[in-house]
């Protein structure tokens, strides 16, 4: 089966995607493009699926560079390959030839760019990493290689939606009492419990920060089994692990 590759044209022309898990090598709950080298699917499985995302990147498999993500702020510039993952959310480079990737089940994958400046960005945003700052961390680390944050496209791609994302009470309190505002991204739920927007919250954040564009592609990874892991989805089908979907973009 071949790649599914679903692109932005706010992102145009560079090269970029966001990948289902159609058409990969992987199979039982892994089934497709699983890209997550720390799933516990076979090592030499996930290799091959990144080489055919790297392959339809246009990039070796060892330039298609991705993070050992830790729900974090912290962000990475590279020029080259490095020689082992960087613990990080936030990936950022000028180096043509070098594909950044985020990999996620349910948070946000966010590919950035600003063509002008030749300056693009990826990141991996939990509700966590969110809160905490990584969207403009990447943009900083943008601006601090040329880019002008009034320039700067980000889409965000595949993601947990609303609908599928119930929370706590502890949750909501949190968020509120960062920002009382923050109450406009949660919906009542059954009982005590909340829904919350992820992508509205990832979208205020970018806009708060200045970016020229921001949009979400609007598919949620919970809702469509065929097409896209969920973490969240396979907690609640009692699964003992889950595949990575993998969002990339170079220059």
């Amino acid at each position: 089966m071949t790649l599914e590759i679903l692109t932005a044209d706010a992102l145009a022309p560079l090269r970029h995607g966001f990948f289902t898990r159609r058409g990969g090598a992987s199979s039982g709950v892994f089934a497709g493009l699983n890209c997550g080298p720390g799933s516990s699917d076979q090592a030499e499985v996930v290799a091959l699926n990144r080489a055919r995302a790297a392959q339809a990147m246009q990039v070796a498999p060892e330039r298609l560079v991705t993070l050992h993500q830790v729900h974090s702020a912290q962000v990475v510039t590279i020029d080259a390959p490095p020689e082992e993952r960087p613990r990080a959310d936030g990936l950022v480079t000028r180096a043509p030839g070098l594909a950044l990737g985020v990999l996620t089940a349910d948070c946000m994958p966010v590919l950035f760019a600003d063509p002008e400046a030749g300056v693009i960005g990826a990141a991996h945003a939990g509700w966590r990493g969110a809160r905490d700052g990584i969207l403009e961390a990447t943009l900083a680390a943008m601006v601090s290689e040329g880019a002008w944050t009034s320039r700067v496209v980000a889409v965000i791609g595949p993601s947990i939606s609303q609908g599928a994302y119930e929370v706590g009470p502890e949750f909501v309190e949190s968020f509120l009492e960062e920002d009382p505002e923050n109450a406009r991204f949660f919906a009542s739920g059954a009982g005590d419990r909340a829904l919350f927007d992820l992508p509205a919250y990832g979208l205020a954040r970018l806009r708060a920060a200045g970016v020229g564009h921001a949009e979400w592609t609007r598919h949620c990874t919970y809702a469509d089994p065929a097409r896209f892991y969920s973490y969240r989805r396979a907690t609640h089908a009692k699964e003992a692990d889950y595949g990575r979907l993998l969002a990339t973009i170079r220059l």
